[in-house]
């Protein structure tokens, strides 16, 4: 997420809780913050600590836990993971393409709730590919290069890291990118193999892979043989197929027919489940 956002709507609830230590790459950002919030790698073995709460990858979670059991201090982990989205054949491909592009590329990628692949029918993709064209154009112009709407990627390590998932599969939108600039193109693959890295680790930038099923049953099956998602989205002009992946998945969040909603209610929880333990609590509920 924004890093801005991602700290700040931490301190809302719980400012007096005192310190952070924040990723050392969000160095432009962090400088204005660093007025306000201290730097401090001892957070972890400090027992006055109440709580602890991590957004981040599944590898620094599982250090963060370790590390807390030796005061039994709570910890709640926000990680990132491969989030799905579902496309029914009955959708309207444009609506579709215009909601997918815009919370994929959102950021350029990088936020933990963005959809990481789609899945729907071979007849629907090819449906979904020009209008995906068409929101790119729309949202960056002809060339996102030059668009101050669209970011770069945070550093060098994860630039490297997201040009090596441009080999997977078949770029059929987008594809470029610029070293100098960290700069990645909105990226559509096809023709992803299930065993490739951009479908074994959470992408975390503007490259979606679009992976096509037979059936809902195929998707949900296909959903299901995978480790929780933080998110999970649904596209359909039926209720009943939308209810019907909501009742058949587990994940942290789920929203129907449109992306990040659920986001923006303070009202609801926040959070995981499976290897991402437990909600941010803010009203008596429980994650999907």
């Amino acid at each position: 997420m924004d890093p801005f956002e991602d700290t700040l709507r931490r301190l809302r609830e719980a400012f007096g809780a005192g310190r952070t230590r924040p990723a050392e790459f969000r160095a432009a950002q962090l400088r204005g913050l660093g007025r306000f919030l201290q730097d401090n790698t001892q957070l972890l073995q400090d027992a006055l600590a109440q709580d602890l709460h991590k957004v981040g990858s599944p590898r620094v979670g599982k250090i963060v836990m370790t590390a807390a059991t030796k005061h039994l201090t709570p910890v709640t982990l926000e990680l990132g993971g491969k989030n799905p989205c579902y496309v029914d054949d009955d959708c309207d491909p444009q609506t579709v393409a215009n909601r997918v592009a815009w919370f994929r590329y959102f950021n350029a990628g990088q936020t933990c709730v963005a959809p990481d692949y789609v899945l729907c029918s071979p007849e629907t993709r090819e449906r979904l590919l020009p209008a995906l064209r068409d929101a790119i154009a729309r949202f960056y112009g002809d060339d996102p290069r030059g668009s101050p709407d669209l970011g770069r990627i945070v550093s060098q390590k994860h630039f490297q890291r997201l040009r090596a998932l441009l080999g997977c599969g078949r770029v059929a939108i987008g594809g470029q990118s610029d070293e100098s600039q960290r700069y990645i193109a909105p990226t559509v693959l096809v023709d992803v193999e299930e065993t490739e890295p951009v479908m074994q680790e959470e992408i975390f930038g503007p490259i979606l892979p679009i992976m096509t099923v037979q059936s809902l049953d195929e998707a949900v099956d296909f959903i299901t043989r995978r480790e929780k998602p933080l998110a999970l989205y649904a596209f359909s002009n039926s209720s009943q197929v939308i209810e019907e992946v909501l009742a058949r998945t587990s994940s942290g969040g789920f929203c129907g027919n449109d992306g990040f909603m659920h986001m923006t209610l303070p009202s609801l929880p926040f959070g995981g489940v499976g290897r991402c333990p437990g909600p941010v609590p803010a009203v008596p509920s429980e994650p999907h």
